[in-house]
């Protein structure tokens, strides 16, 4: 990392935005953390310094902090304006970047990023986007040293480090792995901000494109080693967790599988098949979502039906997701626990021709998904890109988070952050 050319180690793009406060507020925690001599100098970016001194003064508030907002460098630019997306990309190490959809905003934020020598980090849960991104700037990016890396909050942190963390703890070859997302809720229920709802529009209503951008890349298809994983029907019922299921249809899967191709084709490590899924309690909810997801995959194939998807999303969502987001109540009282099933073989069993003969479970827990965790999953994501360069790939490029952060202390960094990983069983069948 260019550290010591650079003013600021940190430059949070988008600040002002939904997430990108909570994000700007954990910089400030991470900031003053007693281990770290002298303080972490960073800064906030965006179109509005007026909107982007009242996130400082916010968080000065929240954190207790009154020189919070003197000791924090603002950098006023615009994602229409690449000359001022250059002129911050040259002031950061690492820039993290907040503003999305990311298939609409992220493109010029990457390219200035590459261009100066800059890392990036991004919380995008769009497999499109990630995808064309490394396509089209891997190459550009190991040749400036920028580590440009996708998919590091909620998406896909827990998922693509959860499988890791399982494969290491396995005393054996993990094979397959099933994921089981449950969000915990207080009485005031879940929320979610529209902005994640409209990243979700966009890309149901452009799966073509996806099709297509795989298709030209005519990758060889990733060896299945051992059993093969079978799916689950649309809507199934998890014993061990008392709860009925579905597929879960974010970015974990896409991010996961690519994340394997690179541990299997750079680090020679045996490739884990993967299937993610979200809990949804009874059979009342199961209909409820049914419903919703009926009515969403109807309107989302049309012009007129993704305009009035993203009008109403507090309708359509049955609620789920507002144009207000989630109260301070209703992210104190929300947490995630995500919960892994690994199958795989003992040292010295062959896979060829016989069934996995090793379970093991796993987990992670943390706080509020969508901005807590996702916030803390971000930081520290470039707290370890800026202090664990020799585990690091060794040039730069277009990375998932497991790709880049396979042989880093991340892990222990969220451990102590408040997101934790833990083996709840392995056994021997």
């Amino acid at each position: 990392m260019a550290t010591e050319a650079r003013p600021f180690h940190l430059v949070v793009l988008g600040a002002s935005g939904f997430t990108g406060q909570f994000v700007a507020q954990e910089v400030a925690r991470e900031q003053v953390v007693p281990e770290r001599s002298p303080r972490l100098p960073w800064a906030v970016a965006g179109r509005s310094r007026e909107k982007l001194q009242r996130v400082l003064e916010r968080a000065a508030l929240k954190l207790g902090r009154p020189t919070l907002p003197s000791e924090v460098g603002i950098i006023i630019c615009d994602i229409t304006n690449p000359a001022s997306l250059d002129e911050m990309a040259k002031q950061a190490a690492v820039v993290l970047n907040c503003v999305g959809p990311y298939r609409l905003y992220g493109e010029p934020v990457v390219k200035a990023c590459i261009e100066n020598g800059t890392s990036c980090i991004d919380i995008c849960g769009e497999p499109q986007f990630l995808e064309l991104m490394y396509w089209k700037y891997h190459e550009k990016a190991a040749e400036k040293g920028s580590y440009i890396i996708g998919s590091s909050g909620f998406d896909s942190i827990p998922a693509d480090l959860g499988v890791i963390y399982t494969r290491n703890k396995m005393n054996g070859t993990l094979t397959a792995v099933e994921s089981f997302l449950t969000l915990h809720s207080g009485p005031e229920g879940l929320c979610i901000h529209d902005g994640t709802w409209k990243s979700a529009v966009y890309g149901f209503g452009d799966q073509s494109n996806l099709k297509k951008l795989r298709n030209e890349s005519n990758l060889k298809p990733v060896p299945i080693v051992g059993s093969k994983l079978k799916r689950r029907w649309p809507i199934s019922y998890c014993r061990e967790l008392n709860s009925y299921s579905i597929p879960f249809l974010g970015a974990d899967v896409s991010v996961v599988r690519r994340t394997q191709r690179y541990l299997l084709e750079n680090l020679e490590q045996s490739p884990v098949q993967y299937a993610a899924y979200i809990t949804v309690g009874g059979i009342t909810s199961v209909i409820k979502l049914m419903f919703a997801g009926l009515f969403f995959l109807f309107f989302v194939k049309f012009g007129i039906g993704r305009q009035l998807l993203i009008k109403f999303p507090w309708l359509f969502s049955f609620g789920y997701f507002s144009k207000q987001g989630p109260t301070q109540k209703q992210i104190d009282a929300s947490s995630f626990t995500l919960t892994f099933f690994g199958q795989g073989y003992s040292q010295g069993f062959s896979p060829e021709r016989n069934k996995p003969n090793m379970r093991i479970c796993t987990q992670v827990k943390g706080p509020e998904a969508g901005y807590v965790a996702t916030s803390i999953a971000m930081v520290q994501a470039a707290m370890t890109l800026l202090n664990d360069i020799s585990d690091l790939p060794k040039t730069g490029g277009v990375f998932t988070p497991g790709a880049a952060f396979s042989r880093t202390k991340l892990i222990d960094r969220l451990n102590q952050r408040g997101i934790e990983f833990s083996v709840i069983s392995s056994s021997e069948v």
